[in-house]
């Protein structure tokens, strides 16, 4: 991927949105790009955190497991999204495993090259602490409403965070929305009936489809259904 490539993929990023074009270009000079097949984890959780990485194509599939072998899945990233950098700067291993979804292809930027460039741009720091202080925010209101919400509302708007990067087909069981809302596989089972029943998804054979948004909007945000 050629450098303008890289500074294009680079602006795409929250954190990076508001770098000027050298400072652009001075971190995409230190982008490495890789390449990675289906199911191929790109870091393990526990493992040092040398690398920070942005989805150019394909997405990857961050995951934490129990003792016993159980996912959970944490999140997904598409292009344009950056995922590892959280360890990265604080300095700790991951926290989860990142796996490929598909064929994929991201670029990475090494920690030390990357805390190197920090040193010589102090204002590029300063960007990076106000973008990753709104992050902060933004998860901790998440986190509150994701404690009060009901099962319904807590499952649609899983649902619909998921369509807004995937699609309206998702690939996945119902076993596997279970674990990244935290509700029980058997409240699940019964809340997806409940949204087959009203015609508001189609699911069967590990995939779901969206099949009524607007319903799904409504019940995320507590309103009754028309």
């Amino acid at each position: 991927m050629i450098s303008t490539k890289k500074t294009d993929l680079l602006k795409r990023t929250d954190i990076f949105a508001s770098l000027d074009s050298k400072e652009l270009e001075g971190l995409a000079h230190l982008a490495v790009e890789r390449r990675f097949a289906p199911d191929e984890f790109i870091f393990w959780e526990g493992q040092p955190a040398h690398w920070f990485y942005i989805v150019q194509e394909g997405q990857v599939k961050v995951s934490k497991y129990s003792p016993s072998g159980r996912e959970f899945i944490v999140a997904f990233f598409t292009p344009g999204e950056m995922f590892g950098e959280v360890a990265v700067f604080q300095g700790k291993p991951y926290p989860a495993s990142a796996c490929a979804v598909g064929e994929t292809r991201v670029v990475g930027i090494r920690r030390d090259d990357f805390l190197s460039f920090l040193a010589t741009h102090p204002s590029v720091s300063l960007k990076i602490i106000h973008v990753l202080g709104e992050r902060l925010r933004s998860a901790h209101t998440r986190l509150r409403d994701l404690a009060a919400e009901r099962a319904e509302g807590r499952l649609a708007n899983i649902l619909l965070m998921l369509a807004s990067k995937l699609g309206p087909t998702l690939p996945f069981t119902r076993q596997e929305l279970a674990d990244m809302t935290g509700l029980t596989p058997e409240t699940t089972i019964r809340v997806m009936s409940r949204f087959r029943d009203r015609k508001i998804v189609r699911s069967g054979r590990g995939k779901t489809t969206i099949l009524d948004e607007a319903a799904l909007r409504r019940i995320g945000e507590g309103l009754p259904l028309n």
